[in-house]
C-alpha cells in the first residue's frame, strides 16, 4: 500500500510542526482529542484554554462532509459541547453506506469569521507532479472545486514560487480598491462594534444582516454582494501575500514529508493571521523509510465503518518484519465467506468474483499473502485466518477459500506447509464450525503442494477440494457457492517431465523448436511507425526485446539469472541474456551458471561503470535492487547511454521517487518497466527475471515460442495466469509485460514502445488482452487511441476492483494503486468506458479465458492469423536442488546427526523447538541434557550439572591450563587458540568442592546408591594410605549422574564417548575464556618468565 489517510490531529500536528511559511498561523497545536475513556479533568490540566475559550468539535474518524452530517458544533462552551458529545460520543452513526461508533472527537477553538474569509486549498499528487488547487470560496458549500477551482500544475523537480502562486492561483484574490461609499439600492458590507454586517441600503432604510462564521443571515444575492465587497473594501495585497506565503509553505510540507494528498477547508485568512480550519490529508506509507524522525510512530486508523482489530495489526506487524507481502482487512467477522489469496492482483480477482455471484454481505476479510513468504509466516498468517473464522457459527456453515494464480517464484509446497500445520492445529474447530475448504494454486512445485493440501483433508475429515492450472483462476468460487458443479475427480495438469538432457549427447544449443509463424516479424523486423501518428516518443527503440537482447542484472538473485539462461536454452537463444551482475556489496569475481548441462561463468562487478564498459552490448538493466536503492542504482543507470529498457522489480518505492525516475527516463529514452513488477517476457526471444515462473510452466504455456497474443499486466501473478489462459484458449503469447501495481506507473497501461507497434503497424497479426485495476486513469487512453484511430486491433480488457464500489467502507487492496479516488478510476466507471470505445470487455473474470478464445477464433477464421505447426521443445536438466525438493531423486547423506535440527523456520533441540526451551526455562543444563543426553532432564539434574559447570569453571591462575591461557594471551594469540593451549593442559585435581555437590545430591536426589558406594570405598582407602585422597567434582558429577540412566549399559557408553569429560572440559572453557578476557582488559604485554624462578642445571660434565 502506498497512499494512506491520516487523522485531522495527526495531519495538524505534522503541519504546525514543520511548515515553514512568513504568515502567521494561529492556534498552533490547540486541540484535544476526547474518546469515550477520556477522564476530563486530567484534559483540563493539559489544555485549560478549553475553560476560556469558545470551541468547536467534530468527530475525527476518516469522515468527509461533517458539516453537511450535521456532526461539528460551533461557538459551544466547555458545557455545550458535553452536552453535544453526550448523544453522539459511542453512539452508531451511518455516514454514507457505511455504519460505525462516533469514538473520537477533535476539540479546537472557535474562529469568529466571516464566509468571505474562509478559502479552498488543495495539493495532489498525479503522475505528471503535483496540483495545487485554489478557491476563494471555501467552506461548507464549496461544492465542485475540480470544476471551480483555480489550478497549477507543478511539475517534477519543479518549485513553486510566489509569483506563480499569485499569478495562476490567486486570480481572484483582494486588491486595493477605494474605499466603497454606501450607494442607494445598492448592499454594502461593513464592519460596525467589530462584526462585520451587510447592510441592505435602499434609500432611508436599510436591512442589517448579521454574518459570523459560516452563517449568515442574508440572502444568497446579499452574501455574494458581501463577498465582493469585503474583497474590495477589507483586503488588500497584505492579504494576498500572506495566501501566497502560506500556499508556498504548504506546498514544501507536503513535498518534504511526503503527503499525496492535502487539503484545508475552510482555510480562514483574518487580520490576525491564518487558521487551518479542517484538515484531510494522505502520506505516502512507502517513504516511512525517509521520514521516520519527522513522521515519528504515524497511525493509520481504518476508515469510517470498519474497526481496527488487533489480528489486523498481527498481520501488519507480520508484513513489516518480512520481505514478503502480508495483508489482512476484517470486513464482516460474522461472515460466511472467509478468503486465504496468494497475490495482490488475484486476491482482488476472488474479492470480485465472490462479490459478482451475491457473496457481498458474506465475505468475512480481504487480504493477501505474497513474495515467497517462508512455511513459519504462512502458518502465522493462516492460522490468524482461522481463529477469526471459528469464533462464531453460521446456520450454512462456512467457506474457506484457500486460491491464487499461478506463482512465479513462489514455493508453493513450502506455503501450503504452513497452511497445512495451521489446519491441522484447528481441525477441531473447523469441524466444529462445517468448513468446506476450496484450494486453486499454480506455480513452482505446486503439485507436492496440492497433494499435502489433499492429504491433510482425508486425515482430518475436513472436506477440502483441491484444484490446480487445469482449472480456471476463480472456477472454485462458483463452486463454493453453488453456482456450478464440484468435479469428482478434476483433471490432472499436464506438467514437465522432460527435465532430461538431450538424447543426442550433443553440447551445442538446440534448433529452434518452432518454425515462425505468419504473426511473427521475420528477422527481429519492425515495421516504420506512421509519420501522421507516431507511435512512440522519439529515442525509444521500436521493440524492447529480440532474440539477441543482453541484460545486466543488478542484485545477486542466481536463482532468477539462473531461470533467465534456461528460458534462453529451451527457446533456442545462440547465447545467453545475461551478460553480466552487479553486485556492489563484493568486489569482482565470476559466479557459475548451467547453460543446458554445461557449466558458464558469468562476470559480477562490484562497479556499475566497470560492468557497462565491459559489456557495451548490453541494453537491458533488470534491477532487484532494494526499495531503498532502487531510486540511486536506477538513476546511476540512466547514465550510461546503451541502456535502453530498465525493469524495477522492487515494490514500495516512494511515488515521489518514481516520477523523478519517469522524468529522468523521458528525457533520456529509457523505457522503465514497473516498479513493483515481476517483469515482462517474449516467448523465444527474452524474458525478465522470475516472470513466467520455473520451466514447468514455461513449457505448458508455451512461452519457449512466440503466439499471437500480446498482453499487459498490471500484476505479477496474473500475467503468469494470463500466459496459462492465453496458452489454452489460443495459439500462445506474443509478448507480455507486467507494468507494475503502484499507482505511478512508469510505462502506463500501453507501454510505449512495448504496446504500440502490436496494436498497429507490426506485420505481427496479435491483438492484446489487458488486465488493469481500480485507481487512476491510464485506462482511458486506450479508449482514446481507438476513437483516434492509433489502435487498430481488437482489445480485451478488464479491469479488477469492481467489488469496490459493493462495500460500504474503502478497503486499500494489496497493489498500492488500486484504489480509486473519484468515480472515474473506480473498475466499473472504466470497463464501461472501455466497452463503449469498442473494447471486449467481459461481465466476470470468469469470462476472460472465453472472451480472448472468441475474439482469436474469429482472427483465425478470417485468417488474419495462421497458427503455426507446433514443434516439441528442446529438453533441459533441472537443478540438482529442484529435483531433490520435488522428489524425484535420492541421495545418501554424508553426516548424521540426531540432536540438533536447524532446516525448518525454528532450531530444534532433541525434538524440542527452542521456543520452548526458553518457555521452559530449562537452563544451561536442561540444554545439555537434550544435546548430550537426548532426554529431558528433571529440574534437580538440570540444576546440578550447573553446579558442576559452576565448581568446575576455574582454579585460579597458577594451574597448567589457565597458565598456558594467559601466556597465549598475552602473546597476542586470538582467544580459539588460547582456550586450546590451555585445555590440551588440564589436569584433574580434588579438592574441598566435592562436599558441595555431596551437599546437594543428598538433598535433592531421590537415591544415591553409586555415591554412597563410592564413599564407602573412600573411606577404606583413605585409611590404608597416608595421602588423602577423595572424589573429584566431576567423579562426583558422573557417580550421582549415572544413577539416572535408564541401564547400566547407557551409563558406561556415556563415559566411553567423553561425556564426563565433556563437563570439566566445558567448565574449565569458562574459566579459561575469563583469564584470557581479563588479560587483554589489562593490556598485559608478552609474557617472559622470571630467570630467578629456574633451576639452571648444566650438563655434569661441564659443571665439573
Amino acid at each position: 500500500m502506498s497512499a494512506k489517510a491520516i487523522s485531522e490531529q495527526t495531519g495538524k500536528e505534522l503541519l504546525y510542526k514543520y511548515i515553514c511559511t512568513t504568515s502567521a498561523i494561529q492556534n498552533r497545536f490547540k486541540y484535544a482529542r476526547v474518546t469515550p475513556d477520556t477522564d476530563w479533568a486530567h484534559l483540563l490540566q493539559d489544555h485549560p484554554w478549553l475553560l476560556s475559550q469558545s470551541l468547536v468539535v467534530k468527530p475525527d474518524q476518516l469522515i468527509k462532509r461533517r458539516g453537511k452530517l450535521g456532526l461539528v458544533g460551533v461557538n459551544l462552551t466547555l458545557d455545550g459541547v458535553k452536552s453535544w458529545l453526550k448523544p453522539r460520543l459511542g453512539q452508531e452513526a451511518t455516514v454514507g453506506k457505511a455504519r460505525g461508533f462516533l469514538k473520537n472527537f477533535l476539540i479546537e477553538p472557535f474562529v469568529p469569521h466571516t464566509q468571505e474569509e474562509e478559502f479552498y486549498v488543495c495539493i495532489y499528487a498525479t503522475r505528471e507532479g503535483d496540483y495545487v488547487l485554489f478557491h476563494h470560496e471555501g467552506g461548507v458549500d464549496v461544492g465542485d472545486v475540480d470544476a471551480k477551482a483555480q489550478k497549477l500544475l507543478v511539475g517534477v523537480d519543479e518549485k513553486l514560487n510566489l509569483e506563480g502562486i499569485k499569478k495562476h492561483l490567486l486570480v481572484h484574490a483582494p486588491k486595493d480598491k477605494e474605499e466603497l461609499s454606501e450607494r442607494d439600492g445598492r448592499e454594502v458590507a461593513v464592519e460596525e462594534r467589530g462584526r462585520l454586517q451587510l447592510w441592505a441600503q435602499s434609500g432611508e432604510s436599510r436591512v442589517v444582516y448579521p454574518c459570523l462564521g459560516t452563517h449568515c443571515a442574508a440572502p444568497a444575492s446579499g452574501r455574494k454582494r458581501l463577498k465582493s465587497d469585503v474583497w474590495g473594501a477589507g483586503f488588500g495585497a497584505e492579504s494576498e501575500g500572506i495566501l501566497a506565503s502560506f500556499i508556498s509553505g504548504l506546498f514544501n510540507f507536503y513535498e518534504d514529508l511526503y503527503f499525496t494528498y492535502l487539503e484545508i477547508n475552510p482555510l480562514v485568512v483574518t487580520k490576525d493571521g491564518v487558521y487551518v480550519l479542517d484538515l484531510a490529508a494522505k502520506v505516502d506509507a512507502t517513504a516511512d523509510y525517509i521520514c521516520k524522525v519527522k513522521w515519528g510512530d504515524i497511525e493509520f486508523p481504518p476508515p469510517f465503518g470498519r474497526e481496527a482489530y488487533p489480528e489486523e495489526a498481527y498481520i501488519a506487524d507480520l508484513d513489516a518484519k518480512s520481505g514478503a507481502s502480508l495483508k489482512l482487512t476484517l470486513l464482516n467477522p460474522k461472515g460466511r465467506i472467509w478468503t486465504m489469496v496468494a497475490g495482490g492482483g488475484a486476491s482482488v480477482v476472488y474479492s470480485d468474483t465472490i462479490c459478482d455471484l451475491g457473496g457481498v454481505n458474506e465475505l468475512a476479510n480481504y487480504g493477501e499473502y505474497s513474495g515467497a513468504p517462508s512455511e513459519q509466516q504462512t502458518y502465522d498468517y493462516a492460522k490468524t485466518i482461522l481463529s477469526l473464522m471459528t469464533r462464531e457459527k453460521h446456520p450454512d456453515g462456512k467457506i474457506l477459500i484457500i486460491g491464487g494464480s499461478i506463482a512465479n517464484f513462489t514455493n508453493v509446497a513450502a506455503t501450503f506447509k504452513g497452511i497445512v500445520r495451521a489446519i491441522r492445529d484447528y481441525q477441531g474447530p473447523l469441524k466444529e464450525h462445517e468448513v468446506t475448504i476450496f484450494v486453486r494454486r499454480g506455480g513452482p512445485n505446486y503439485q507436492e503442494g496440492l497433494r499435502v493440501m489433499g492429504e491433510v483433508g482425508k486425515t482430518t475429515g475436513i472436506p477440502i477440494h483441491v484444484f490446480g492450472t487445469e482449472t480456471h483462476m476463480t472456477a472454485i468460487v462458483g463452486m463454493a457457492l453453488g453456482h456450478r458443479p464440484i468435479p469428482n475427480q478434476p483433471p490432472t495438469a499436464a506438467h514437465t517431465a522432460n527435465f532430461l538432457l538431450n538424447a543426442s549427447g550433443s553440447t551445442s544449443t538446440p534448433a529452434p523448436s518452432r518454425t515462425a509463424s505468419f504473426s511473427e516479424s521475420r528477422a527481429d523486423e519492425v515495421a516504420p511507425a506512421k509519420k501522421a501518428k507516431p507511435a512512440m516518443p522519439l529515442g525509444k527503440s521500436a521493440t524492447l526485446f529480440s532474440r539477441h537482447t543482453k541484460a545486466i542484472v543488478w542484485g545477486m538473485q542466481t536463482r532468477a539469472v539462473q531461470g533467465m539462461l534456461d528460458f534462453d536454452y529451451v527457446c533456442s537463444r545462440d547465447e545467453p541474456s545475461v551478460a553480466a551482475m552487479v553486485y556492489p556489496f563484493t568486489g569482482d569475481h565470476k559466479q557459475k551458471f548451467y547453460w543446458g548441462h554445461k557449466e558458464i561463468l558469468i562476470p559480477v562487478f562490484k562497479n556499475m561503470a566497470d560492468a557497462m564498459k565491459k559489456h557495451p552490448e548490453v541494453d537491458v538493466l533488470i534491477s532487484f535492487a532494494s526499495l531503498r536503492s532502487a531510486y540511486d542504482s536506477t538513476m546511476e543507470t540512466m547514465n550510461h547511454a546503451q541502456i535502453r529498457t530498465i525493469a524495477i522489480i522492487a515494490e514500495g518505492i516512494p511515488e515521489a521517487l518514481t516520477r523523478k525516475l519517469i522524468k529522468k527516463a523521458e528525457q533520456k529514452g529509457v523505457t522503465i518497466i514497473g516498479p513493483a513488477t515481476v517483469g515482462g517476457i517474449k516467448p523465444g526471444c527474452f524474458k525478465i527475471g522470475n516472470t513466467g515462473g520455473m520451466l514447468d510452466n514455461i513449457l505448458a504455456s508455451k512461452l519457449y515460442r512466440p503466439g499471437s497474443v500480446a498482453y499487459v499486466s498490471r500484476s505479477g501473478g496474473m500475467s503468469n495466469e494470463l500466459n496459462n489462459i492465453i496458452s489454452r484458449t489460443t495459439d500462445g503469447v506474443y509478448e507480455g509485460v507486467a507494468i507494475g501495481g503502484d499507482s505511478v506507473l512508469s510505462t502506463g497501461v500501453l507501454p510505449t514502445p512495448v504496446h504500440t507497434p502490436h496494436l498497429t503497424e507490426s506485420p505481427a497479426h496479435e491483438y492484446p488482452p489487458c488486465s488493469h485495476q481500480i485507481g487512476g486513469t491510464e485506462e482511458y487512453k486506450i479508449c482514446r487511441g481507438i476513437k483516434e484511430g492509433r489502435i487498430t486491433k481488437p482489445v480485451v480488457c478488464w479491469c479488477i476492483g469492481t467489488c469496490a464500489t459493493m462495500f460500504s467502507s474503502e478497503v486499500q487492496f494489496g497493489h498500492a494503486g488500486a484504489c480509486a479516488n473519484q468515480a472515474s478510476e473506480t473498475a466499473v466507471a472504466k470497463n464501461q468506458a472501455l466497452k463503449e470505445a469498442g473494447v471486449f470487455v467481459p461481465r466476470s473474470f470468469d469470462e476472460l479465458g472465453e472472451i480472448i478464445q472468441s475474439v482469436y477464433e474469429d482472427l483465425v477464421a478470417r485468417g488474419v492469423i495462421i497458427p503455426a505447426q507446433e514443434v516439441p521443445p528442446p529438453t533441459v536438466p533441472m537443478d540438482y536442488s529442484w529435483a531433490r525438493e520435488l522428489g524425484l531423486i535420492r541421495k545418501p547423506a554424508s553426516f548424521m546427526t540426531s540432536i540438533c535440527d536447524e532446516r525448518g523456520q525454528e532450531l530444534i533441540y532433541a525434538g524440542m523447538p527452542i521456543t520452548e526451551v526458553f518457555k521452559e526455562e530449562m537452563g544451561i543444563g536442561g540444554v545439555l541434557g537434550l544435546l548430550w543426553f537426548q532426554k529431558r532432564l528433571p529440574k534437580y539434574s538440570c540444576q546440578f550439572i550447573e553446579m558442576c559447570l559452576m565448581v568446575t569453571a576455574d582454579h585460579g591462575p597458577a594451574v597448567s591450563g589457565a597458565h598456558n591461557t594467559i601466556i597465549c594471551a598475552r602473546a597476542g594469540k586470538d582467544l580459539v587458540s588460547s582456550l586450546t593451549s590451555g585445555l590440551l593442559t588440564i589436569i584433574n585435581n580434588p579438592d574441598m568442592r566435592v562436599q558441595i555437590l555431596k551437599d546437594y545430591v543428598r538433598q535433592h536426589f531421590p537415591a544415591t546408591p553409586l555415591l554412597d558406594y563410592a564413599l564407602e570405598v573412600e573411606k577404606i582407602t583413605t585409611s590404608k594410605v597416608k595421602k588423602k585422597m577423595s572424589l573429584m567434582p566431576e567423579s562426583e558429577f558422573w557417580l550421582n549422574f549415572s544413577g539416572k540412566m535408564r541401564a547400566r549399559e547407557e551409563a558406561d557408553e556415556y563415559i566411553d564417548i567423553g561425556a564426563l569429560n565433556g563437563i570439566f572440559v566445558l567448565g574449565r572453557s569458562m574459566g579459561f575464556i575469563g583469564h584470557y578476557l581479563d588479560q587483554k582488559r589489562l593490556k598485559q604485554g608478552l609474557y617472559r618468565h622470571p630467570w630467578d624462578d629456574i633451576s639452571y642445571v648444566l650438563p655434569e660434565h661441564m659443571s665439573m
